[in-house]
């Protein structure tokens, strides 16, 4: 692929988005952008507090344009929301605009990474692990229509993932030289 190249990584929230798109934008000598940070810089708010206070629509709605703004701006690893596939528009752009990789995560794993953390906002209910089970059975196809590449987490070591997700770029001819 010539000119510029996005990478973006999709998955349920937990899955490692933001720890291998750190990782990856390091050794591809890009930046790295969290949707998720971009938006609560914006609005001033964490994630969670703009959900409660606005809903998920309002927060769905900025998610859009950020990634829309995001895909089209200064080549880089971009780690998306948990969520941000549900939209068309977010599926069409990853699609369109980057390589995208989904880091898929079994619902079990997830919540083993993630049942003490307190600040996803999807996640606070009474049973997590069935939250986790339904987010997964929604988005799991959406993941796949979006992304270009699938990217088993399993129980590998964060290198080992990230050494996975860059065979797979380069086995595809896609993959950024270094410092381009």
């Amino acid at each position: 692929m010539s000119g510029p190249v996005h990478v973006a990584l999709v998955g349920l929230p937990g899955s490692g988005k933001s720890t291998i798109g750190r990782q990856l934008a390091r050794r591809f000598g890009r930046p790295f952008i969290d949707t998720d940070q971009v938006i609560e810089q914006r609005v001033g708010l964490s994630i969670r507090e703009f959900f409660e206070r606005e809903g998920e629509e309002s927060f769905r709605d900025l998610e859009q344009s950020v990634i829309d703004e995001l895909t089209l701006g200064e080549p880089c690893v971009l780690s998306t929301g948990g969520g941000a596939v549900l939209r068309p528009a977010n599926r069409e752009h990853l699609k369109q605009r980057t390589q995208a990789v989904y880091l898929h995560s079994a619902p079990e794993e997830v919540f083993r990474r993630l049942r003490h953390d307190r600040n996803r906002p999807l996640l606070q209910v009474p049973d997590p692990l069935a939250r986790l089970r339904e987010l997964y059975s929604q988005r799991d196809p959406l993941y796949r229509e979006s992304a270009r590449f699938v990217v088993e987490t399993g129980r590998p070591s964060v290198a080992a993932l990230v050494n996975m997700v860059v065979m797979q770029l380069e086995l595809a001819g896609v993959l950024p030289a270094p410092g381009a």
